[in-house]
């Protein structure tokens, strides 16, 4: 674990100032003489690797050029954080046996046995607790206007004065049925928030990159998604000629894709970090799809609402550590169907766990018209005489139909339904005239 870390923050150096790790917490002599020099190198703003360290060393303390450059060989990004916490852990539980023998031989108290124990379980931890500074910087307050809150803004001016926008540090979870729209109203979020001069990085655990793109391209040029199967045969004149407008409007949006399936959310917290890191100039905010089909290392028996529960926790936490936006889509159970009112509630959340306590704001999404196709394909498969069900009933002249995004939990806010146009055809989502 000690090597492969060493060797991740090689490869990537600005992880050396981001760890809470002190040279002390190596087990190994040598290892806390190479990562003494690596702080040493990262904190004067030096490139970091086995030429530089041997500058600052004795080849002999840290192995010789060959063991600092093999360390390489060990890095993995994936895993630095699980096994970044792995080595502070087994670091406590050394201390805590050096101090449990010290206490022993001189025959502590126990009140100084406990005050040795909290000071080692919080002495890693680098805050500020103390309150005096945010107190002084309140004392302007009554006497200039309020700084609008920093937060992504939709652009659905209904939804934007429920939520003031996405927030730095929560966790919003987007929910519906499969079908319903998820996938486009978190393509909506994604490219507004590109365009507004955010960092959108998604992570399509379900749909592969290629189906994505031609979903966004097909949004953002109003394009039936049928002939985006064969451009050449199928788009009309106007469409060709707009054609590379279309696709430099959607590069505009600097949106990155990750669309390898069963990832753990370390692994998403890895390759969103690298991201960030490497796009410095602009604000991150991160997409997943879908919450229920991440990995989980954690199976504890198979309890599904467990690992469910425990993968919204984590999520939380990734938004808190990069200040920014975490936006999961997720599936509501079956269940919704039954009923006779089928727009969802919270509960419907499908292996809700901790779901409903780790969200700050939760988005349940419904459309009409949803069902009446499935009455629609009902009717078609089983072949008996039914109402009959309209769908173009719920779809006005140009091809839109309502779509509600009904927030359910709003932690810093007030809850509500707000209505958009949804144009299923497109995937095109705009804000929809109220009393319309």
């Amino acid at each position: 674990m000690e090597r492969s870390l060493l060797g991740t923050m090689l490869n990537e150096n600005y992880l050396i100032l981001d760890t809470d790790l002190t040279p002390d917490m190596f087990q190994t002599q040598m290892h806390r003489s190479i990562f003494r020099a690596m702080q040493h190198l990262a904190y004067q703003d030096k490139p970091v690797d086995y030429i530089t360290i041997l500058t600052m060393v004795e080849p002999k303390e840290v192995g010789g050029a060959p063991y600092l450059a093999n360390l390489q060989t060990f890095a993995d990004s994936e895993k630095f954080d699980s096994y970044n916490e792995m080595v502070l852990v087994a670091w406590r539980e050394r201390e805590k046996q050096k101090l449990l023998f010290q206490a022993q031989s001189g025959n502590w108290s126990i009140e100084d046995i406990q005050k040795a124990l909290d000071q080692l379980q919080t002495n890693t931890t680098r805050i500020n607790t103390s309150i005096t500074n945010d107190l002084v910087a309140m004392f302007p307050l009554p006497e200039k206007p309020m700084e609008e809150i920093a937060a992504v803004r939709t652009k659905i001016k209904q939804l934007d004065r429920l939520l003031v926008g996405f927030r730095n540090g929560e966790l919003t979870i987007v929910a519906g049925r499969p079908s319903m729209g998820k996938t486009d109203v978190m393509n909506y979020f994604a490219y507004t928030a590109g365009i507004s001069g955010f960092l959108p990085i998604v992570f399509s655990l379900e749909m592969d990159r290629t189906m994505l793109i031609n979903r966004l391209v097909a949004t953002t040029g109003k394009i039936n998604r049928l002939r985006m199967r064969d451009p050449y045969k199928y788009f009309s004149e106007k469409q060709k000629e707009n054609w590379v407008h279309t696709l430099t409007e959607v590069d505009k949006a600097k949106i990155h894709i990750d669309d390898r399936a069963g990832l753990t959310v370390s692994q998403i917290r890895a390759q969103a970090r690298s991201i960030i890191r490497s796009t410095p100039e602009r604000k991150p905010i991160i997409f997943i799809d879908y919450l229920q089909i991440i990995f989980s290392n954690d199976t504890r028996g198979g309890n599904q609402t467990y690992m469910i529960g425990q993968i919204s926790w984590e999520l939380k936490r990734m938004a808190k550590e990069f200040n920014c936006p975490v936006i999961c889509l997720a599936q509501l159970n079956r269940g919704v169907e039954s009923r006779q009112n089928k727009r969802p509630l919270m509960s419907d959340l499908r292996d809700s766990g901790n779901i409903e306590q780790d969200a700050d704001v939760i988005i349940l999404l419904y459309r009409d018209s949803y069902y009446a196709e499935l009455k629609e394909k009902a009717s078609e498969e089983y072949e008996y005489e039914s109402e009959e069900a309209d769908t173009q009933a719920y779809v006005d002249k140009r091809g839109n139909e309502p779509l509600e995004l009904i927030v359910a939990k709003n932690r810093n806010g007030p809850t509500g339904s707000v209505v958009v146009n949804y144009r299923k055809t497109t995937g095109h989502i705009s804000e929809r005239a109220i009393g319309t």
